[in-house]
């Protein structure tokens, strides 16, 4: 019986490390392209609705939040259903991969919006460049298993951090454009680079 389960642990070893290495194409342009028009539109949702988020940055938090799940529910659906179908016997695996790349950075981005909020508002100017700080760190950890073009949407979103830290000035703090234009860009250039590198297998979509 200790025979068999060490067999069948050295299976699942074997099947994981096959999946990480093979490239994850769970991932549909349409949806990823839906998630960046959605960031767009909250955008310009923000410049109606928060006349100063420095002022209600619980509120600011809380609409840009509700956009990241929504985003996250289209893109897993997506991802599940693709996974199914293109990955077939791999797709368990292949799905826990792709989630366990994205894991430390959602739980960061997560755990340092609480601690400004609770500890330091005073800072929260500070959010839109930290969050997409977090997401290049959490799309470099995913290029391994992505098209090779995908680098060029982490260091955007490195690039774009670091000039919403650097330029974020009391005129400009919180400002919608501060999360559209990167989010939005970036999700669509990520989309891009998905559709240009299907194969027909995600064709037949």
């Amino acid at each position: 019986m200790r025979e068999l389960d060490k067999a069948l642990a050295d299976i699942s070893a074997i099947r994981n490390q096959m999946a990480r290495g093979t490239q994850f194409r769970g991932y549909g342009p349409a949806t990823i392209a839906l998630t960046g028009l959605l960031a767009l539109a909250t955008g310009a949702l923000q410049g109606f609705w928060l006349d100063d988020p420095k002022a209600g940055i619980v509120h600011y938090v809380a609409l840009w939040t509700a956009t990241a799940i929504l985003s996250v529910i289209m893109v897993g659906i997506e991802m599940i259903a693709r996974s199914r179908r293109l990955h077939r016997g791999f797709a368990d695996e292949m799905i826990h991969s792709a989630i366990e790349q994205f894991i430390p950075a959602g739980a960061a981005g997560i755990l340092l919006t609480v601690v400004i909020l609770l500890y330091v508002p005073q800072n929260g100017w500070m959010l839109p460049g930290l969050w997409q700080l977090i997401v290049s760190l959490g799309m470099f950890a995913a290029c391994r298993s992505l098209p090779r073009a995908m680098f060029a949407v982490a260091v955007w979103y490195l690039a774009t951090g670091l000039g919403v830290l650097a330029f974020a000035n009391e005129s400009h703090a919180l400002s919608p454009l501060a999360m559209a234009l990167p989010f939005g860009i970036g999700q669509l250039l990520m989309a891009a680079i998905l559709y240009l590198n299907m194969d027909s297998a995600d064709a037949e979509e």
